[in-house]
C-alpha cells in the first residue's frame, strides 16, 4: 500500500488528510516510486477530486509521472489549479524558505522593466533596491523584452538556477535618473509576507494600510504586529492591498478576516467560510468560524487593491467578510478561484493537490470562477513604492474612502504585461487546510 501518511497542515486552500479512509479499498501496490505515485494519484481523484464524475477517462499507463497524469486528469474546463509538487519544494516554500534574489519584475506601460516587488530579505533589498526601480539588463539581457514576449523559459535561462551563490549583474536605474550596477548572489532566506503596514491620516480619519503577499506559516507573527500597529492607533478604515497574494493557507485566511471582522457581535463566532465536498466526501464538509481576536478593528467597509494574481485564499478572505460588511477592490478582475485542495504525499517524494472542495461564505456564495470585478479598473503601477500615494491603485482607494465614490469616469486602460517572480508555478495556486 502506498506511503500516504496522513497530514492535517493549515488549509493552503489546501487541506491535507490521508488519501485512504476505511470504506475505500486500498490501491495496488507497484514497483517504482514513480509508479507507486501513479497509483496513488489516480485512486485518489476517483475518489476526493470535486470534479470526479466529469474529469477525463484516462490510462495511467500512459503517462511517465504524476505530474503528466495530473494533467491529463484535471478537470480543464474550471481546473486551473490542481497540481503535483515536488515534497521538499513544497514544504520549504509553505515555511517561507526560500532561494533566489527575492524580486519580482514587471514591465510598466513604457515597456520598461521595473521590480515590482521585493522581500525585505533578498540580497538586493540591502543594495537599496525597491519596487519602481527600472532594471536596465540582466546580465546583459534586455529583461523587459524577454517578459513581454511573455517566455518564461527565457526568462529563467538568464536568471539561472533556484542555487545559492548563482550571480546575476544587474543594472538599475534609480529613481534619481542615475545607474547602478549591482551583481547579486542567491541566498537563502525567509521571506516576509507582510510587505509594508503603514497607517494613512486621511480626512476620514486613520486609515490602515496593509500590503500583503502570501499566506503562509510566518504570516501569522507578521500579522499579528502589524493588527496590533492598527490597534494601537485606532485606525477607522483599512485598505487591504492583496494584488500579488495567490493564496496560501486557510488558517491564516480565517485570522486575517477574523482581524477586519472584529468581535462585534454581527461576526464573531459567526461563519467566515464552508467547504463543500463532493457527494463521495459528504462527511468531510467544514464551517470555520470568525475567531474572536485580541486585535480588532471591527469595520464596516473594505477597501482591497487587486490583480490576476489574486487568488484563492486573498478571494476567500474578500468573499467571507461580504456578508458583514463593504467589501470594495480596485485594479483588475482576481483569478476566480472559489475551490481549495487536499494534499497528500508520497514517500515525500510527491506531494499531490487536487482540487477537492469549493469554498463559500455564510449566504451560501462562492461560485466566483469569473473573479471578482473591480468597482474601476486601475493599473497596477510599479512606477512607485507601495506607501506612495501617487501610486495610482492606493491613490484611488484613498479617493474613494474620502469620497465614498471612484475617480473620473470608466476604466482605465493598460498593458496586461505578464510578471514573473523566482517562485515555483504552483504557488499560484495553492490553497490548504493544516491543523493549526
Amino acid at each position: 500500500m502506498p506511503d500516504m501518511k496522513k497530514l492535517l497542515y493549515p488549509i493552503l486552500f489546501l487541506v491535507l488528510f490521508s488519501a485512504c479512509s476505511k470504506e475505500d479499498p486500498a490501491p495496488p501496490v507497484t514497483v517504482g516510486i514513480a509508479e507507486q505515485a501513479k497509483d496513488s494519484l489516480y485512486y485518489l481523484m476517483h475518489r476526493w477530486y470535486y470534479w470526479y464524475d466529469v474529469m477525463p477517462t484516462v490510462n495511467r499507463d500512459d503517462y511517465d509521472d504524476p505530474y503528466e497524469l495530473m494533467e491529463a486528469m484535471r478537470y480543464k474546463p474550471l481546473d486551473r489549479w490542481s497540481f503535483v509538487a515536488d515534497y521538499d519544494e513544497f514544504i520549504a516554500q509553505m515555511q517561507g524558505t526560500f532561494v533566489g534574489h527575492g524580486i519580482r519584475i514587471g514591465v510598466d506601460n513604457s515597456d520598461k522593466a521595473r521590480i515590482a516587488m521585493i522581500y525585505s530579505g533578498s540580497p538586493l533589498y540591502e543594495y537599496g533596491v525597491r519596487r519602481g526601480w527600472i532594471i536596465k539588463s540582466i546580465n546583459g539581457e534586455d529583461i523587459a523584452q524577454i517578459i513581454i514576449s511573455g517566455d518564461g523559459e527565457a526568462y529563467n535561462n538568464v536568471l539561472g538556477p533556484s542555487r545559492e551563490g548563482v550571480t546575476n549583474k544587474f543594472v538599475f536605474q534609480k529613481p534619481d535618473g542615475t545607474e547602478d550596477t549591482i551583481p547579486s548572489a542567491k541566498t537563502i532566506f525567509t521571506v516576509n509576507s507582510v510587505l509594508h503596514h503603514d497607517t494613512l491620516h486621511l480626512a476620514t480619519g486613520i486609515t490602515g494600510h496593509l500590503v500583503f503577499e502570501s499566506f503562509i506559516q510566518p504570516s501569522s507573527d507578521e500579522l499579528i504586529t502589524a493588527f496590533t500597529f492598527f490597534n494601537a492607533n485606532n485606525v477607522q478604515d483599512l485598505i487591504l492591498d492583496l494584488r500579488y497574494n495567490s493564496g496560501g493557507y486557510l488558517y491564516v485566511a480565517q485570522t486575517l478576516a477574523s482581524y477586519i471582522a472584529g468581535n462585534t457581535p454581527g461576526s464573531a463566532g459567526e461563519t467566515f467560510a464552508k467547504l463543500q465536498y463532493n457527494d463521495k466526501r459528504q462527511a468531510a464538509n467544514t464551517t470555520y468560524p470568525f475567531e474572536v481576536t485580541p486585535y480588532p478593528l471591527n469595520l464596516s467597509r473594505l477597501v482591497v487593491l487587486t490583480t490576476r494574481l489574486t487568488a484563492s485564499a486573498s478571494e476567500a478572505v474578500m468573499n467571507s467578510l461580504k456578508p458583514y460588511m463593504e467589501v470594495i477592490c480596485f485594479g483588475d478582475t482576481t483569478n476566480g478561484k472559489p475551490t481549495g485542495m487536499n494534499g497528500w504525499d508520497v514517500k515525500k517524494k510527491y506531494f499531490f493537490w487536487p482540487v477537492t472542495f469549493k469554498i463559500v461564505n455564510k449566504d451560501n456564495e462562492g461560485d466566483y470562477f469569473d473573479g471578482f470585478s473591480p468597482a474601476k479598473v486601475v493599473t497596477d503601477d510599479i512606477t512607485h513604492d507601495f506607501s506612495d500615494r501617487n501610486e495610482l491603485c492606493l491613490k484611488e482607494a484613498i479617493y474613494y474612502l474620502e469620497t465614498g465614490t471612484v475617480s473620473g469616469k470608466g476604466a482605465t486602460t493598460f498593458k496586461r504585461y505578464p510578471q514573473f517572480s523566482e517562485k515555483p508555478e504552483w504557488m499560484n495556486n495553492a490553497f490548504a487546510t493544516e491543523k493549526k
